[in-house]
C-alpha cells in the first residue's frame, strides 16, 4: 500500500518527539522510511536482524513469543509509541514475532544513523535512551513474573504428584476400613454365639489390641514359606480362604507359635470366626496407621509449601535460617529430582548463624540454582548443598557433577534473558534474577565450572 506523506508537524503528536525543533524532526524524516502493513501482516520474525528504530504512526504492533510452536502474547506497541532498536541498544536479533494490528504505518530509522542523530539532537537521543531504560525495566519485571509463574507451574506439578500418592493411599485405606468395619458385627455375633471362656476371649482381645511389635525381618522366600505354613493350619481350623488371612496375620507379626495357644483355648466351633475377627481387627489397625502416615505426609508437604512461600510472615527483611529455606526448597523439588534420577547430598555446617533477608526471595534463588543444576544432569547425577561460615558471611554452595558450563556460555549466564535452551523452551536461566536478589541482600553470587564440577556460591551477610 502507498505510504502517507508525513510532515514534521505529524511527529509532534508523538510524546517522545514533543517540543523538538522542526529541523530535528525534518532530519528524522529525511533519514527514515515509512512502511505500511495490512492488519495481520508479519512485520518482524524471530531471527531477523534488529536494524530499525520503529515509530508507530498508525495502527499498532502485537508481539508474540513462540513457545512449543504456539504464539503467546508478550506486549503491544500502540500508535504514538517508539520501539525496536534504540541508541546504545545491544539488541542484534529479533526474538519475537511482530504482527500488524489494523492498518499500520511505521516510521523506520536504521541504526546506522544513530551516531549522526546524536550529533543532530543529543536531547532526542537522551529521550530515546530513557525509553529504552523504561522498556528494560518492564521487560525485567515481566521476565521475573514469568520466571515465577514457570517455577510455580513446575512446583505445582510436583506438589500435585506428591499429594496424589498419600491421598490415594487414604482413599484405598478408607474403602478397606469401610468393608471390614461392616463385617465386624456379624463376626462378633458368630464368635460369642459359641460362648467362649471369658479368659480365652480376653486373651484374644488383648492380642487384637496389642499385636507383637518385634517383627522378624523375612526374605521373600521365607515369607512365602511362612504364609503357606500358616494358611495350611488355618484351613485345618476350618477357616475359609486361609491364604487370604495368612498374609494379614503374618503382616501383624503373628506366627503359628503365637496363634496356637490363643486359638486352642477357644471352643472348636468358634475358632474360624475368632481367626477371621482377629485378622480383621489387626488389618484395621494397619490401615489406620497407613491413614495416619499418609495424613502426616500431606501435613509435611503443606508445611514445606508454607515455609517455602513464607506465607505466614511479612515480606520485610528478618533473621532467617538458611538451612530451613534450603530444605523446604529441596522438598518442593524432590519430585523433579526423582524424575531426573538426581541424588542429593546435604553438607551443612553446624551452628550456622542466621542471615537477614526475605525468605521467599532467597527461596527463589535456591529454586533457580537447583533447577538449573537438575536440568544440567539429564539422565542422572549428584547435587551437593554445602553451607559454611566464612568471616562475616554465610556461604551457600550448590554443586553438581554435570558436564559443566561451556566457555562460550559462561560469560553470558548472568545476563538478562540469556538462555541455553532451544527456542520455545524458556526465556532465560533465571540467574540474572538470582543475582539481583542476592545483591539486594548485600551479598554476591559467583560460579566456578569445569567438566564434572559446577559450583554456584552465594555469600550472604550473617546476623551479628
Amino acid at each position: 500500500m502507498p505510504a502517507t506523506t508525513i510532515t514534521p508537524d505529524d511527529l509532534t503528536h508523538i510524546a517522545t518527539f514533543a517540543d523538538l525543533p522542526t529541523e530535528t524532526l525534518q532530519w528524522l524524516l529525511d533519514h527514515s522510511e515509512v512502511r505500511t502493513f495490512a492488519s495481520g501482516d508479519t512485520v518482524l520474525s524471530p531471527g531477523d536482524p534488529a536494524e530499525f528504530m520503529v515509530v508507530v504512526l498508525a495502527g499498532g504492533l502485537q508481539f508474540f513469543g513462540i513457545r512449543n510452536g504456539n504464539r503467546e502474547p508478550i506486549f503491544r506497541v500502540e500508535k504514538g509509541h517508539v520501539s525496536g532498536v534504540l541508541p546504545y541498544s545491544r539488541l542484534r536479533i529479533i526474538q519475537g514475532l511482530g504482527v500488524a494490528v489494523g492498518h499500520t504505518e511505521l516510521l523506520l530509522l536504521h541504526r546506522d544513523n544513530f551516531p549522526a542523530l546524536e550529533q543532530v539532537s543529543p536531547e532526542l537521543v537522551q529521550r530515546l535512551v530513557g525509553v529504552m531504560s523504561d522498556r528494560a525495566r518492564l521487560e525485567a519485571r515481566a521476565q521475573e513474573r514469568d520466571d515465577k509463574l514457570r517455577a510455580l507451574g513446575k512446583l505445582s506439578a510436583g506438589l500435585a504428584h506428591e499429594l496424589n500418592n498419600p491421598a490415594a493411599a487414604i482413599m484405598r485405606a478408607a474403602e478397606a476400613l469401610d468393608n471390614r468395619l461392616r463385617a465386624k458385627p456379624g463376626l462378633l455375633l458368630e464368635l460369642v454365639r459359641h460362648c467362649p471362656e471369658p479368659n480365652a476371649l480376653a486373651d484374644l482381645a488383648a492380642m487384637a489390641s496389642n499385636p507383637p511389635l518385634n517383627r522378624e525381618p523375612l526374605s521373600p522366600l521365607d515369607r512365602a514359606d511362612r504364609e503357606d505354613e500358616l494358611a495350611n493350619w488355618l484351613e485345618e481350623q476350618d477357616v475359609p480362604d486361609g491364604y487370604a488371612l495368612a498374609a494379614g496375620l503374618l503382616e501383624a507379626g503373628l506366627t503359628l507359635d503365637t496363634l496356637k495357644p490363643l486359638i486352642t483355648a477357644l471352643p472348636a466351633p468358634s475358632r474360624p470366626s475368632a481367626l477371621v475377627w482377629l485378622e480383621g481387627q489387626l488389618t484395621t489397625l494397619c490401615l489406620v496407621r497407613d491413614v495416619q502416615e499418609a495424613g502426616g505426609r500431606i501435613s509435611t508437604l503443606v508445611s514445606n509449601v508454607k515455609t517455602y512461600s513464607h506465607m505466614d510472615r511479612a515480606g520485610d527483611f528478618s533473621p532467617l535460617d538458611v538451612h530451613a529455606g534450603l530444605d523446604s526448597t529441596v522438598n518442593i523439588l524432590s519430585y523433579c529430582m526423582r524424575e531426573e534420577k538426581v541424588q542429593l547430598t546435604r553438607d551443612y555446617a553446624p551452628n550456622l548463624p542466621l542471615v537477614k533477608g526475605q525468605v521467599s526471595s532467597l527461596n527463589q534463588v535456591w529454586t533457580n540454582l537447583l533447577d538449573n543444576a537438575i536440568d544440567a544432569m539429564s539422565g542422572g547425577g549428584e547435587i551437593t548443598l554445602r553451607t559454611r561460615q566464612e568471616g562475616d558471611f554465610v556461604l551457600v554452595s550448590v554443586i553438581d557433577n554435570g558436564p559443566g558450563i561451556p566457555p562460550d556460555v559462561l560469560p553470558h549466564i548472568l545476563e538478562p534473558f540469556y538462555t541455553t535452551k532451544p527456542a520455545g523452551e524458556g526465556t532465560g536461566l533465571g540467574l540474572d534474577i538470582a543475582l539481583r536478589i542476592v545483591e539486594q541482600h548485600d551479598g554476591r553470587l559467583e560460579v566456578e565450572t569445569e567438566p564434572g564440577h559446577t559450583e554456584f556460591r552465594v555469600w550472604l551477610p550473617a546476623v551479628k
